[in-house]
């Protein structure tokens, strides 16, 4: 398969919906009201920097992530024996809780994953506690090694409100995919349209198997799971555009009614486990890779641990819709790293962002079982289910089928969707309800924007 590059149109209409590139004519009125970005004209030499200890927060505490983190700060410390790497790895769930109180406190890390989003990134860059990036993307190049749709997603005005374009604040290593994992002994043939993939949800039911393994205790993960469903009864540039905030954007229309009614009706019928809102996320898909059922819905991050345990039995697909040769699944980038405002070398923290996201990660990714290395030109995966995940993403790619995540759209989005998801699986709301009832929390939002 010839070398994979993340082509600009995946996400083009999401970048149309949210603001241009950064770098462009249109950003030029976000950065006129920005406070300047310190500027730095030539790329620092780490080795004479003297003695340095680099505080680093991540998220990477799967197998396959933890890996290559481990991996490249071994190499990167080799490179630059001055330099100590001191990393607090936690879960999703802990540095969303911790992040920004962690950067604004007295001993800040250097360097965090700052989930994309205004939830999260935006409300840092509004509160200057991360630090604008654009000066050291452009000595090191990272402008020719992303695509400008890429950079978009990690790009703020200084006042956090415009998403999508002014500096940028980070980069991301990963790319990623939320779809359906499969059992390839269980299910031989996977479905390619949203009716097959029904009819064998219903044949496994009847045979007394629980065809989906879904945990949504943390809550988020039923975000993936409505949104993967949505993909499939709503327009997709309608989900980017309520995402990125586009004048006359609705969550509350029949099409998005349509998906949370199908979800329910998903749970009714006993397609999906009935302890699922009391199962956590990683248990679930452990489950299903111990063969407890034939698919879970969820992130290619999971791609290196669930094949240690399944082998080559662990298949990929998008969510299967109307048309296979148009699919449509929720993805894009993983955390991106950005510099604190309060690190006190920042440029060891930019050469730090460099090495992790240059060729060498690239292929050091791939290696320890990461399919979707972010950057261009990076190496194709040749064997075990990241083959499968590398052409789903082309696919996707091809057909401009890749929709953001709803937990971007607001400050509050995260806590307020994924609270009325959990309601409407828990037969708290009705989709009408559902649907109504966040488009009142995203209307409060946009009346003081």
């Amino acid at each position: 398969m010839a070398r994979r590059v993340f082509a600009a149109l995946a996400l083009a209409t999401v970048v149309a919906a949210c603001g241009s590139a950064p770098g462009s004519k249109d950003d030029d009125a976000a950065k006129s009201t920005s406070t300047p970005a310190p500027t730095v004209d030539a790329k620092p030499d780490i080795s004479k920097v003297g003695d340095v200890t680099l505080t680093v927060w991540d998220q990477n505490v799967r197998g396959g992530q933890n890996k290559e983190i481990e991996e490249l700060n071994k190499q990167f410390m080799a490179k630059y024996p001055n330099v100590k790497i001191e990393r607090t790895a936690k879960s999703f769930e802990d540095l969303l809780k911790t992040v920004k109180l962690a950067v604004s406190g007295p001993d800040a890390p250097d360097v965090v994953q700052a989930n994309q989003g205004r939830g999260i990134m935006g409300e840092m860059v509004k509160a200057q506690l991360i630090r604008p990036i654009t000066d050291y993307a452009k000595v090191y190049g990272w402008n020719d090694r992303y695509s400008p749709t890429l950079l978009a997603l990690n790009s703020f005005s200084s006042d956090g409100k415009q998403f999508g374009s002014g500096d940028l604040y980070g980069l991301s290593q990963n790319g990623e995919i939320v779809g359906v994992f499969y059992n390839k002994q269980m299910v031989p043939k996977p479905p390619t349209t949203l009716d097959e993939f029904e009819k064998s949800l219903a044949d496994f039911k009847a045979k007394g198997t629980t065809p989906i393994m879904f945990g949504n205790l943390e809550a988020w993960p039923g975000i993936h799971e409505f949104e993967s469903v949505l993909g499939q009864t709503a327009d997709k540039q309608a989900v980017r555009d309520f995402v990125f905030g586009k004048e006359g954007a609705s969550f509350d229309t029949p099409e998005f009614q349509a998906g949370a009614a199908k979800l329910v009706d998903w749970i009714k019928k006993g397609y999906i486990n009935k302890d699922f809102a009391g199962t956590k996320y990683n248990p679930a898909w452990q489950a299903f890779a111990k063969g407890k059922s034939p698919y879970t819905i969820a992130g290619t991050w999971i791609t290196p641990d669930a094949e240690a345990i399944m082998g080559d039995k662990l298949g990929f697909v998008p969510m299967p819709g109307k048309d296979p040769s148009s699919p449509v699944s929720l993805g894009g980038e993983d955390l991106p790293w950005a510099i604190t405002s309060s690190a006190k070398q920042p440029d060891v923290a930019a050469a730090y962002i460099d090495f992790l996201t240059d060729a060498n990660a690239a292929k050091v990714l791939v290696d320890t079982g990461n399919p979707l290395p972010a950057m261009k030109g990076a190496p194709a995966p040749t064997s075990g289910t990241a083959v499968e995940i590398a052409d789903a993403w082309q696919k996707l790619n091809a057909a401009d089928g890749l929709i953001p995540y709803l937990d971007y759209t607001t400050p509050t989005f995260s806590d307020e969707v994924t609270s009325a998801i959990q309601n409407l699986l828990g037969g708290k709301q009705d989709p009408a309800q559902f649907t109504k009832g966040v488009q009142q929390k995203y209307d409060a939002w946009a009346e003081t924007k």
